[in-house]
């Protein structure tokens, strides 16, 4: 991947964020009792993006694979997996085995869509174990697809979590 890629991924997402304050309420579907507000436009990449960490917590890595671009960006916890190919040889199966049997409740979405791109940003909460304990992680996630073809691909997330107090 060459620098131009990440940069163009950055400004597509700042382009996204401005002009979602021109356009937020263009086809919005938000019930002012959720915590959900994603545009009728959108829902087509957020059913992907659900998909995905379906797919993900099933260890579907095929359909995590499929799903993924090839130069996707993948940001956490300081660190960085710059494609595809390296997500999933390194943590794509750790992230598998740590989301089976975990119970993940969404708190709140908020999703954009400009042309052919959509930013998603999720919060949820995560029940797990670790080392035979409950374990709650408060979870935030942004992923920015790109419709190509008639197909939705991830082309960035970004994943922050923190242990619930």
């Amino acid at each position: 991947m060459t620098m131009k890629k990440p940069v163009a991924v950055v400004l597509a997402v700042l382009v996204l964020a401005l002009s979602a304050s021109s356009n937020a309420h263009e086809e919005a579907t938000k019930d002012p009792t959720s915590s959900m507000d994603v545009p009728v436009a959108a829902q087509g990449a957020t059913a992907v993006v659900d998909r995905f960490g379906a797919a993900l917590q099933k260890a579907d890595l095929a359909t995590v694979e499929a799903i993924l671009d090839p130069d996707v960006l993948i940001l956490e916890s300081g660190g960085a997996e710059r494609n595809r190919k390296e997500y999933l040889g390194h943590h794509a199966p750790a992230d598998a085995k740590f989301l089976k049997g975990a119970h993940i409740q969404k708190t709140h979405r908020t999703a954009r869509r400009d042309g052919d791109l959509v930013w998603v940003g999720t919060e949820s909460e995560v029940h797990t174990q670790k080392d035979g304990k409950p374990l709650t992680l408060l979870s935030s996630e942004t992923m920015v697809l790109k419709l190509e073809g008639d197909d939705w691909r991830i082309v960035h997330i970004h994943w922050s979590s923190r242990p619930k107090k």
